[in-house]
């Protein structure tokens, strides 16, 4: 059984992408006219990250944005502050992309596929429950997203070659992970930093997260096992039954590639109880899969100039990847250089003054839905949000516990809705998943979990969490 596994960008999913970014560009250009420019004060805090000032608040300014920044802000948001991150994205990406290449051409990914076929093919169904959980509780626990985006192809052959479809692979990955990252149960990057600007104790009131977690996880591989079960192809057509061929230099560059980045996911892991680690987690498995590309194919026999040449081809086949990150970076630079992103939260803040207790709690975990189109950093967002919704909240006798708690919901489970998150299409391009496909499929599964998170947000209200 020889299963492709690939790293190249398809063109008809590149396409669907940018056609969908384009137009919410130009959506967000229009907006600018509409909606009138105002701003937050803002402040330093003591640990000196600027957040709202809500003793100042809100005012109208002078705004706009000429429209040869708007046709140039894919290339503008490189400079914009904050563009860091982004920067460190783009290079990971590229990292992965000549790495990733030089795994498949010296065989090594698919003597992995054909060796756990052969292995676990007649227990796949366990297999999908082990792969999906592990995924989800990556996000649950150390708040790993873009970092799984590498593994997103190697699950899809995988999830192909036990006889399902590339959409099972790319739920029983990013999807998994997303629902994890949202549930927060050791978030540190919602749910940690949520709770330091909201003055909570770091991590405190896991017991209503973890049950969100334990719910969340039966209803998301039900949602992939029914789909599973209605594509599977018989057992006689995935490979299992034949038998594995074991090679001693792929079984040797096979070992290297497994200890490298089982170093790397370690020091993930670590970054959960050590804050100086958080910031590096996708610089260390940038790098771990960098020292594993070079050295299991080489171990395997490839020559330096043929890994040269692979590699030079993998960064090359990521790069419409880049475009469509800087495309949808440019959606949150255009509001915020025509000053209207305040003023869209403003507006959102004061609707929620005429609602009753238990709608307040709804509407704050909707602003975040809403704020996570434009912002995908759960970190910024915390930053720009979290000032204002939990003083609003405790307004109105809601915890500010249970206000973080609806902030990690409605920061996390959009990123894999979103076509504004640049992990989400990259992953759709590589597993050859025209968004318009991906959204139709999951919207469904969406909306199951939307009606489930808002009644453990009810929940924790009527408990008094």
């Amino acid at each position: 059984m020889k299963q492709k596994v690939s790293i190249d960008i398809s063109v008809r999913s590149f396409l669907t992408a940018i056609a969908v970014i384009f137009g919410l560009m130009v959506l967000s250009y229009v907006l600018t006219f509409v909606i009138p420019s105002g701003e937050y004060a803002r402040t330093v805090n003591e640990a000196g990250n600027t957040i709202i000032d809500t003793a100042v608040g809100f005012r109208y300014v002078e705004g706009g944005l000429p429209f040869w920044k708007w046709i140039l802000s894919p290339l503008l948001v490189l400079a914009a502050n904050g563009s860091g991150t982004l920067i460190a994205l783009i290079a990971f990406l590229l990292v992965i992309g000549g790495a990733f290449t030089c795994l498949d051409k010296s065989g090594i990914l698919n003597y992995m596929l054909e060796g756990i076929t052969h292995r676990y093919g007649t227990r796949r169904y366990t297999l999908m429950t082990v792969v999906t959980l592990l995924f989800m509780s990556l996000g649950a626990l150390v708040g790993s997203f873009e970092e799984v985006v590498p593994m997103v192809p190697i699950v899809v052959a995988l999830s192909v070659s036990l006889g399902w479809d590339a959409l099972t692979g790319v739920a029983m990955s990013l999807l998994a992970v997303g629902c994890g990252f949202a549930s927060g149960v050791l978030n540190p990057f919602t749910v940690g930093l949520a709770q330091r600007l909201a003055e909570l104790p770091m991590f405190s009131g896991v017991w209503l997260r973890a049950l969100s977690f334990c719910l969340i996880f039966p209803l998301l591989l039900l949602f992939i096992r029914r789909h599973a079960k209605k594509i599977e192809k018989p057992l006689a057509e995935t490979g299992a039954a034949l038998p594995f061929q074991r090679d001693a230099k792929l079984g040797r560059g096979l070992l290297a590639f497994a200890v490298i980045m089982g170093c790397g996911i370690a020091i993930i892991l670590c970054s959960t109880f050590i804050s100086a680690l958080q910031d590096f987690t996708m610089i260390a498995v940038a790098l771990m899969f960098l020292i594993a590309g070079i050295t299991a194919p080489l171990l395997t026999g490839m020559r330096v100039g043929e890994f040269l040449r692979h590699f030079g081809k993998g960064a090359a086949a990521i790069f419409p990847a880049v475009l469509m990150i800087l495309m949808a970076s440019s959606i949150r630079y255009t509001l915020e250089e025509a000053k209207i992103l305040d003023t869209i939260l403003h507006g959102a803040v004061g609707f929620a003054d005429g609602l009753p207790k238990w709608a307040v709690i709804l509407f704050i975990y909707l602003i975040v839905l809403g704020m996570n189109f434009f912002i995908g950093s759960g970190s910024a967002k915390a930053f720009m949000l979290i000032p204002l919704i939990v003083p609003l909240a405790q307004i109105f006798g809601i915890s500010a516990q249970l206000c973080v708690v609806a902030f990690a919901f409605g920061d996390g489970f959009s990123n894999v809705l979103y076509p504004t998150n640049a992990a989400l299409l990259i992953a759709l391009g590589l597993a050859d998943i025209n968004y318009a496909k991906w959204f139709r499929w999951t919207i469904r599964f969406q909306i199951a979990n939307l009606i489930l998170t808002s009644a453990i947000l009810l929940f924790g209200l009527a408990v008094g969490y």
